[in-house]
């Protein structure tokens, strides 16, 4: 062994312990309720139009996907006030999962989008313009912290 693959085998053992030790002693969280928020910016104007897309088309997809025990809790929020233009949004919609396994693992919503909305052609189309009107939309995974643990 040279010196140099020597070197690289101490600074990854001195990296890779530590975190091998705290991953063992961190409880599994694969029970644990998995939150994504997920927020949508319309064009100015078009609020009303988006959240009439979205009450008819994606809103029974997820709904169905909380009867099949995939999602715990849905629902949308919209600011009760204006803010900053950068800071805008008009929907944010949260989604509990059942558990991170749940929410990240493929999941074949088209073919549950196919059984719900025999008339692709339509589905599409307005799917595809409640994307059009929108300025901005992102999705924020957010991470409980347990104030009263012990560092």
């Amino acid at each position: 062994m040279t010196r140099i693959s020597a070197a690289a085998v101490l600074l990854l053992l001195t990296i890779a312990l530590p975190i091998a030790s705290h991953a063992q002693s961190t409880p599994a969280t694969s029970d644990q309720p998995f939150v994504v928020e997920y927020y949508y910016k319309a064009k100015w104007g078009y609020a009303d139009e988006f959240l009439k897309l979205f009450k008819k088309n994606h809103y029974p997809v997820l709904k169905k996907e909380t009867e099949m025990g995939r999602i715990a809790k849905v629902w949308l929020d919209q600011p009760r006030y204006h803010t900053t233009e950068d800071g805008r949004w008009d929907y944010r919609v949260t989604i509990v999962f059942k558990n991170a396994t749940v929410a990240n693992e493929p999941f074949d919503e088209a073919a549950l989008q196919k059984q719900m909305y025999p008339d692709q052609d339509t589905f599409h189309r307005e799917e595809q313009r409640r994307f059009e009107i929108l300025d901005a939309h992102w999705d924020l995974p957010l991470k409980a912290v347990d104030l009263d643990a012990k560092p």
